[in-house]
């Protein structure tokens, strides 16, 4: 087989090398094409464009196989703590004891906030999203905590305070949005009991941690820790590319993140519930309006744009959801809503056919639902998880001996030169 592929265009052929990953994916390297022929590729939303060579996740849509570093997630969820998925990411391998209480303790010496910073968090209005906040406040904690950049261990570090601190700016924009008294960080629980707890405990009502609770917040996190080259991924390194601060491009990663069609589907999947409940519950009309073409009506939770079965994430997640709801044995409609509409959708032909299978947004909503998120935190919790991968992202790509600016090309399809016309002679 040529190592080869060829492009013939205008009368001429040209070369590009073929490039073969580790498990057999293979690309045309067209980084010179521009400069060979004077053309350029269009590919609308980049499917079928590699930005990066990568080391750390791998994805098979069609398999639906999801590994971190080699290590398929399913047994990340089972048995690793979030923890160790963050250090396997970020350094490329799991810990070893020493090693894992070392970041354990460096997790708990950076895990307050500077005082100064309630301020920020007190000047926003209290409708204010706790996406936007946290946003701006990671891009603002650099003003308080320069990066460290001149060895690995100073680098290492900034990401350390990063990945601990962003769970107490999170839990710090949730109380500061109910007014009420900030709890800070213990040094004796670890990293999903600690912020569980910043959120809910209270003089008036402390908080009772819950194992089946930390569980079901570390498997969430694990799951969404990283997932290849997707939009905020992709947002982080092409921020970073010029050369940004990392606390720059994690803030960029946790505004694309934002959005409805990414991130924040999982707020979207129970604002959808909502909807269903409000109208009478009625999901089989919610079914027929989703098969048709001619409705603008999305349906949230059910496909991915990568996985062409289901979701590995999303079965893991199912069983986390399923022990929460029996637990709880709570009357919830929208929960009950949730169940009937993954029931019919299983059951339906045109979702079996285009393999509509609930994916890790219709779970997520509900475990996060489940532990008592409010909807407006989903994406944040989100955010929290995706931390690691985002981290190691920018991390790989600054050390990446390939590194360019990222700076796409266009095909322009605008007026031709047009000359200028003053102001008096213009219709």
């Amino acid at each position: 087989m040529s190592d080869y592929a060829t492009l013939t265009y205008d009368g001429n052929t040209y070369e590009f090398p073929v490039i073969t990953g580790s498990e057999g994916e293979k690309a045309i390297d067209i980084s010179t094409m521009r400069a060979k022929s004077g053309i350029i590729t269009m590919d609308y939303g980049f499917s079928s464009t590699g930005s990066c060579s990568s080391t750390i996740t791998f994805m098979n849509g069609e398999k639906g196989i999801l590994r971190y570093r080699g290590i398929p997630v399913e047994q990340l969820a089972e048995h690793a703590t979030f923890k160790e998925t963050a250090y396997l990411l970020i350094n490329g391998r799991l810990p070893n004891r020493k090693e894992l209480t070392r970041f354990s303790v460096m997790l708990n010496d950076h895990s307050l906030v500077h005082e100064d910073m309630q301020e920020f968090y007190k000047s926003f209005p209290r409708i204010s999203h706790p996406m936007g906040i946290l946003s701006s406040m990671v891009n603002a904690l650099r003003s308080f905590y320069p990066e460290l950049e001149k060895t690995d261990e100073e680098i290492n570090i900034t990401m350390t305070r990063l990945l601990s601190k962003i769970r107490t700016m999170a839990a710090m924009a949730y109380k500061i949005s109910r007014g009420h008294k900030l709890v800070y960080p213990r040094p004796d629980l670890n990293y999903c009991a600690n912020f569980l707890n910043m959120m809910f405990d209270s003089p008036v009502r402390p908080y009772d941690i819950d194992e089946d609770l930390v569980q079901a917040l570390r498997v969430f996190w694990i799951l969404h820790a990283d997932h290849e080259q997707n939009c905020s991924t992709t947002a982080v390194r092409v921020v970073g590319s010029g050369r940004v601060n990392l606390y720059a491009a994690i803030s960029a990663g946790i505004a694309a993140l934002w959005g409805p069609l990414h991130g924040g589907a999982n707020q979207a999947v129970i604002e959808m519930l909502s909807e269903i409940v409000r109208d009478g519950g009625k999901v089989q009309k919610v079914i027929e309006r989703a098969k048709d073409r001619n409705d603008p009506f999305r349906l949230f939770g059910f496909g991915h744009r990568v996985y062409k079965t289901y979701d590995p994430r999303g079965q893991i997640i199912k069983k986390m959801a399923d022990r929460l709801l029996e637990k709880r044995q709570v009357s919830d409609p929208l929960l009950d809503t949730a169940k009937e509409l993954e029931i019919a959708a299983r059951k339906d032909d045109y979702f079996i056919e285009n393999n509509l299978y609930p994916n890790v947004d219709f779970y997520s909503g509900i475990v996060l639902r489940s532990i008592g998120i409010p909807t407006n935190m989903f994406t944040v919790m989100f955010a929290i998880g995706r931390l690691p991968g985002w981290i190691s992202q920018w991390k790989e790509s600054i050390d990446d001996s390939n590194w360019k600016i990222t700076r796409p090309r266009q095909i322009y399809t605008g007026p031709t030169c047009t000359d200028y016309t003053p102001l008096d002679k213009r219709p």
